[in-house]
């Protein structure tokens, strides 16, 4: 690896000095403006693949739209799970969090990878057969109604609500790291930048759907893994010595990755969320066969590792380059301040292009899954009878985009929202307690049955909302109480209650069935 920096580093320099205040006393805004020009080409290609997909499928139906009509190759799927997975939190929330505290931070991507490794190897296989199987789902709410041939619309509602609330702050987020980022490095009011990234994430999404999801979120993967593997190598080549009696100094256990044994474990349980993720685990619904699914699992096992290693390096490695930094801990600016003092202006904004990419990658997925399970699960079964035609169905799941965009964008530019971190933490352990016991049931039990799924389902939603709220200063993360009482409560409220018809072990037996 020395060998290959060492390589580079000549040509890197050269291109410092050309870029830079050698080429122009006014190198400062010569840097702002090549990172300007690279931001918006990037938008403008993402909005482009929406209008590109918005053309090729405009007479096509819902399943389209929310599903790409399970056509999604392995790349596509694998990268498009992983970058949707991966918001602006690992570009800007994870190494802040390490380099503030230090390596007992390392157990969330410890946790994240082991969760993401089983998702795709125990659920992603069952969870493509079942959703064909039951009625050929196209949305995790629809799913769980179906695998029980229930005719009750209570768990589609259910969900659709905590999916609304949810995606919603999850969303705030990734809006929120957008301003973050136009702010800093080129000194537009954040609002505004919030408001202008919005409009290119809901026009994309808009337009093109599933599919123009899917292939924005492929090339944000390339990037956002690019960006994370260039950035510590180059910080950590430029290192004079490391000194790490001031960083002790400052923070007594920065380097004991064990220090706190609360630490461990609710990093750890962030890897819970990825069985109840629907915006991931519909990736797992799309792809276009079986065997294209073990090829997604090794490309998108192996690039979540890497991204959640060179997170956690960013934030030590940051700690050593720019030393503690009250105003880079707060506002998570590790790996933007460390690639804007190391790279001129073209590469540094090809590299912070990478937060976009994390950042849209993330809220379109989370605005389609939302607005698939309202237009789908709430909209044509009960408001409309299912009197709906596939035009109308579109433009409902379009207006419903629209509304949480507007909503999560009201929610980011409130300075008391909280930070990035912090709002990724509190959606994503919803998500995690309510829909990751239901799910993996459903896909393992042969017993479960719907009153068991939708007990799970709201209870691990309760106690993990009552834990942030009341108990959050145990220092547990608020997945692990509400994962494990939704577990219990599934299956209690499954033994107690009738067992499922015949219909719906057939159901069980031909999901499970290996096929040819």
């Amino acid at each position: 690896m020395n060998s290959i920096i060492n390589s580079v580093l000549p040509y890197y320099f050269l291109s410092v000095i050309l870029l830079r205040n050698d080429f122009s006393k006014n190198g400062r805004f010569f840097m702002n403006i090549s990172e300007i020009v690279i931001f918006v080409f990037y938008l403008v290609f993402m909005l482009s693949v929406g209008v590109y997909f918005f053309i090729k499928n405009r007479n096509s139906g819902e399943k389209a739209y929310f599903l790409g009509n399970r056509e999604m190759g392995p790349w596509v799927s694998a990268l498009s799970a992983g970058a949707s997975d991966m918001s602006a939190w690992v570009l800007m929330g994870l190494p802040a969090s390490v380099y503030a505290l230090g390596l007992g931070q390392m157990w969330i991507a410890v946790g994240l990878a082991i969760g993401y490794a089983v998702s795709w190897i125990l659920e992603a296989p069952k969870l493509r057969k079942f959703s064909i199987e039951a009625n050929d789902s196209i949305t995790i709410p629809q799913y769980l109604t179906n695998r029980f041939l229930s005719k009750s619309y209570a768990l589609q509602v259910i969900c659709a609500v905590i999916f609304l609330v949810a995606y919603t702050i999850y969303a705030a987020s990734s809006i929120k790291a957008c301003g973050t980022l136009f702010h800093t490095v080129i000194g537009m009011n954040e609002t505004v930048a919030m408001y202008l990234a919005a409009a290119i994430i809901i026009g994309y999404t808009f337009l093109g759907g599933f599919s123009a999801v899917c292939w924005t979120d492929f090339f944000q993967g390339l990037l956002m893994l690019g960006a994370l593997l260039i950035a510590p190598l180059f910080a950590a080549s430029m290192l004079k010595g490391i000194n790490t009696e001031t960083i002790t100094m400052e923070t007594p256990q920065f380097f004991n990755a064990f220090a706190s044994w609360k630490d461990i474990v609710s990093g750890l349980g962030w890897g819970l969320g990825y069985f109840g993720m629907p915006h991931i685990i519909i990736r797992f619904m799309s792809v276009e066969s079986q065997k294209s699914l073990k090829k997604s699992a090794n490309i998108g096992i192996t690039w979540t590792t890497l991204i959640i290693f060179f997170a956690v390096l960013v934030g030590v490695v940051g700690r050593m380059f720019l030393g503690y930094d009250a105003h880079i801990d707060q506002n998570s600016l590790v790996f933007i301040t460390m690639v804007r003092r190391i790279f001129p202006g073209i590469l540094s904004g090809i590299l912070l292009s990478a937060i976009l990419a994390a950042s849209m990658s993330t809220a379109d997925s989370q605005l389609l899954s939302a607005a698939s399970a309202f237009a789908s699960d709430v909209y044509r079964p009960i408001i409309r009878k299912n009197k709906t035609t596939d035009k109308e169905m579109l433009w409902a799941g379009r207006i419903v985009v629209l509304a949480i965009a507007v909503i999560a964008l009201l929610i980011a530019s409130n300075p008391n929202a909280g930070s990035i971190m912090s709002l990724v933490s509190n959606a994503w352990g919803v998500f995690g307690a309510a829909f990751g016991p239901a799910i993996m049931l459903s896909l393992f039990w042969k017993r479960f049955n719907f009153p068991g799924a939708v007990a799970g389902i709201v209870v691990g939603a309760t106690v993990d909302i009552l834990w942030l709220v009341f108990l959050s200063n145990t220092g547990i993360y608020e997945i692990i109480p509400g994962t494990i009482c939704g577990i219990v409560a599934a299956v209690i409220t499954a033994l107690c209650t009738a067992k499922p018809d015949r219909e719906v072990e057939a159901l069980f037996d031909r999901a499970s069935a290996d096929e040819n």
